[in-house]
């Protein structure tokens, strides 16, 4: 295992009367990415500040490389916690050109120009030390921020929606240059999101975050895959929810009987989590449901449906599948993997 590169305990933080981080636990180990996702208001960017230095805890403890930088009574400034920052706006001084930017906190005269020449030509701007700012695409900003991060060899680099201010075809790419960035310098990350697909792409762990609160922490594919609350499920991707009963031959739902056992007493009331991939149709005039409407994806259609009893749901299907709305459906599951259901808004297990 890895050495532990931030450790953050029980962390709480208001302001004023209102409770912004309460119980905040997490560990990163050296060399790994974590994603703190989470909708806006959470808390995501909050944590972030404190692990920075930018705000006092109130209580709880952070470590960053072994060495505790906060608790309830202390509490080192940034400039001494050997953390990176790349802001949202990235915060490229506007006044200085592109070395002068990655220089910035490695002092002046040769080793800092030689230090910034290599850096930039990590990030891929060989060359382009005497540009200013504004003479730089969007995607060249943010390597500007990456690279001047990386200039004083941080212990962890953090970042806040670093790629909120990119077109959608900058950000793919550019996402893709950073993940690569970091893994090639194996360095420790910490990034807030509000994009499901962000993180998962770039998290080796997502650390999901609901009312200031950590809600569940995991891989990529335990977090969508093993949701275990009903916030996660219905936050990680397109999600509808149907009611099930137990019962002896299994769940009994709208879509016919789900072929899982719980730990629950028969009878009980449970609701479970689908995604469109879940979910199979084909048109039968005496089926249990109806299409809606229906979004072209290129290469699928997603069809909305409603469900006999009143419940929506929504079908990932071939765009070969050519239904339209108003058809009688067969709605069933597709019962390629276990199905997450949840009692009382938590996870069960078989």
């Amino acid at each position: 295992m890895s050495e532990k590169a931030v450790v953050c305990s029980q962390l709480y933080k208001s302001f004023g009367e209102t409770a912004v981080i309460r119980g905040v636990s997490l560990t990163v180990y050296s060399g790994q990415i974590l994603a703190l996702l989470g909708p806006s208001g959470c808390g995501k960017t909050t944590t972030l500040r404190l692990i920075a230095g930018f705000e006092q805890l109130d209580s709880g403890r952070i470590e960053i490389g072994g060495r505790a930088v906060a608790d309830e009574r202390f509490h080192l400034p940034p400039e001494k916690r050997r953390v990176g920052m790349v802001f949202q706006d990235y915060a490229i001084f506007p006044h200085l050109n592109v070395t002068q930017n990655v220089a910035f906190g490695l002092g002046r005269g040769a080793e800092a120009r030689t230090r910034s020449e290599a850096l930039l030509e990590m990030v891929g701007m060989p060359g382009l030390g005497q540009q200013m700012p504004h003479e730089l695409s969007g995607g060249q900003q943010q390597r500007v921020a990456l690279a001047r991060a990386l200039a004083l060899e941080p212990a962890v680099l953090l970042l806040d929606e670093p790629f909120s201010n990119l077109d959608t075809t900058l950000r793919a790419q550019v996402r893709q240059e950073v993940r690569d960035l970091l893994k090639q310098n194996q360095a420790t990350a910490i990034f807030v999101t509000h994009d499901q697909e962000e993180a998962l792409f770039l998290g080796d762990q997502i650390a999901v975050m609901n009312e200031g609160r950590i809600d569940q922490v995991g891989t990529p594919e335990m977090v969508f895959h093993r949701p275990q609350s009903l916030f996660v499920a219905e936050f990680m991707g397109q999600t509808d929810f149907i009611s099930g009963r137990l019962t002896e031959a299994g769940i009994e739902t709208p879509l016919g009987v789900l072929p899982q056992s719980l730990p629950l007493p028969e009878g009980t009331e449970i609701e479970i989590a689908l995604r469109p991939d879940d979910v199979g149709i084909e048109a039968d005039d005496s089926g249990n449901g109806r299409i809606l409407s229906r979004q072209f994806m290129g290469i699928a259609h997603v069809y909305h449906v409603v469900l006999a009893g009143g419940s929506h749901v929504h079908s990932w299907q071939p765009h070969s599948l050519d239904l339209a709305p108003g058809t009688a459906v067969r709605v069933s599951f597709t019962l390629d993997h276990p199905l997450a259901c949840f009692y009382k808004g938590r996870r069960m297990s078989e």
